[in-house]
This record gives C-alpha cells, sequence and structure tokens, in this order.
C-alpha cells in the first residue's frame, strides 16, 4: 500500500479525486448516463415548481440543476469540487453555483423549499450532518430527495465491478474508512436518520437506470476513470490484476446480458424522498 493511501482519510480522498479536471469530465461524460436518468426522478420526487427556490447539494456538473431549472426553480447548486462546478456554470447558466461544504451549509435557517442531493450521500464523511444541514435550510414543508445506487443485492453494474475488485484485486489496496457507497439506500438507515433530522412522510422509489455500452468491459472503465472510490481502487492496481478484474466484469456482463453486440447493463438507483416537519 503506497503511503498516500496508509495516511488517507475519506474527506481527503473525495476531495482530493474530485478536484481532478479529467476524472470530473470523465464522469459527467459517460459515467453520468446512468445519473442523468434519475434527475428527472429527483425533480418530481421534490415536486419543482416555477418560482420554487431549490438547493441542489453535491450537484456535480448540474445534471439534477439542469432539470430544476427547466421546471422553473429558482436554483443554487453547491458542492466542493471546482472542476464539477467549472462544468455546472457552464452548461447550466440560469443556475447560481457555489462552492461549499454540505456539512457545514452558508445559508440562512429557512431559505429553501426544497434540496436535492444527486448520488452525494456517499461522498460526505458524514450523512447525517447534511440531512440536519438539509433541514435547517428547508422552510417547514419542504421537501428533500437524494439518490443512491442501489448495492450488489440487486443486479447492478455497480456489484460487478466492486464483485471482480474483491476477487481479483490486490488485498493491500484498501479504502480509508467511510460511509458505504449504498448505506443510504437501505430505507432502515435512511428512514431513521431523515426522522432525527427533523423530516417526516419518508418514502422510496426505484429508478431502472441503466447503461448502454458497445464494450462488455465498459462498467470497469468507467469506475476506473470517472470514480474517486472505485477509482481509488482501481487505479493502483498491478497490470496483472486490473487485467483479471476488467476480464471479470466482461465475463458478468456476457452472463447476464448475451453476447452483444450492445449490451444494456443495469446500474439501478433507489430515490428517498421526505417533508421538513
Amino acid at each position: 500500500m503506497s503511503r498516500s493511501m496508509e495516511t488517507d482519510t475519506f474527506a481527503a480522498l473525495e476531495k482530493r479525486e474530485w478536484a481532478k479536471a479529467d476524472l470530473a469530465q470523465s464522469y459527467a461524460r459517460v459515467f453520468a448516463k446512468a445519473a442523468d436518468m434519475v434527475a428527472p426522478y429527483l425533480a418530481q420526487a421534490v415536486t419543482a415548481t416555477e418560482d420554487m427556490e431549490a438547493l441542489d447539494l453535491c450537484c456535480g456538473h448540474g445534471n439534477v440543476a439542469a432539470v430544476l431549472v427547466k421546471a422553473g426553480a429558482q436554483v443554487t447548486g453547491l458542492d466542493f469540487s471546482l472542476a464539477m462546478l467549472d462544468m455546472a456554470r457552464a452548461t447550466v447558466p440560469d443556475a447560481r453555483f457555489v462552492e461549499g461544504d454540505a456539512m457545514d451549509l452558508p445559508f440562512a435557517e429557512a431559505t429553501f423549499d426544497a434540496v436535492t442531493i444527486g448520488f452525494g450521500m456517499p461522498h460526505v464523511p458524514d450523512p447525517p450532518r447534511v440531512l440536519a444541514e438539509a433541514r435547517r435550510v428547508l422552510r417547514p414543508g419542504g421537501r428533500i430527495a437524494f439518490s443512491v445506487w442501489c448495492g450488489p443485492e440487486v443486479d447492478t453494474a455497480l456489484g460487478y465491478v466492486f464483485g471482480a475488485i474483491a476477487e481479483h484485486g490486490a488485498s493491500e489496496i484498501a479504502l480509508p474508512p467511510g460511509p458505504g457507497a449504498n448505506d443510504y439506500a437501505d430505507s432502515a438507515l435512511a428512514y431513521p436518520a431523515l426522522e432525527v433530522a427533523g423530516f417526516a412522510g419518508c418514502r422510496q422509489s426505484l429508478v431502472a437506470s441503466e447503461w448502454q455500452v458497445e464494450d462488455p468491459g465498459a462498467p470497469y472503465d468507467f469506475f476506473l476513470e470517472g470514480t474517486a472510490r472505485g477509482g481509488a481502487l482501481l487505479r493502483p492496481q498491478p497490470a496483472k490484476n486490473a487485467a483479471a478484474i476488467r476480464a471479470a466484469v466482461i465475463e458478468k456482463v456476457l452472463e447476464k446480458h448475451g453476447p452483444g453486440p450492445r449490451w444494456r447493463v443495469p446500474i439501478p438507483a433507489v430515490i428517498t424522498a421526505a417533508d421538513a416537519v
């Protein structure tokens, strides 16, 4: 294990990786094709309407903000990644984007009617603190909705890739302790955390998001080139291990989704929504 991995923290890993313009751009270009499918459902979950004041936390390259703006909302996006914010400002000029920490929001109480979090919950060190901050800046009756990728208990590219890493990855390469990638897809964890933060009426829905690819190894490439958590496990792999991981992903895609030449690879997501009380 490298010295940087030995001394890393989860927060430092996330901030360092998402600061890289090439990683952020790769995420927006290919990985986010699945996330883009989820964005309209987040807007629906908060009932985005004209003149609503909406806060899009962990806004990334602005895909959720774009849908909220299209619905007529007045949108503020917040992210810690300047690389992501640069893309968001370019693609969604009608929204306001600010650099900031989702665990310590630079907004007054009761400022917004809605908060969305598109796949940001696994990327913050303290998700309950994010929910508490979201409740603080929401007006009573406002809504929150966040999306999280389903875990490997369902058929998902995430399970294909992380299963291959577990089987073929070098044992000395590991992530620093942090939230599980799929923890908040679980209502048994998400609902109590929301209720403690001051929300009620918790509900969930499933979005059958997917990638359409012409290479059965594409899910490996997407995680390698366009994610912080998966990339931190994949990029340091010795060549032999990397080849074995990618081969295992290809084998799984062919097994699950046929011989091609094109594949619809599922990476479904759960949307959790609740009302501020």
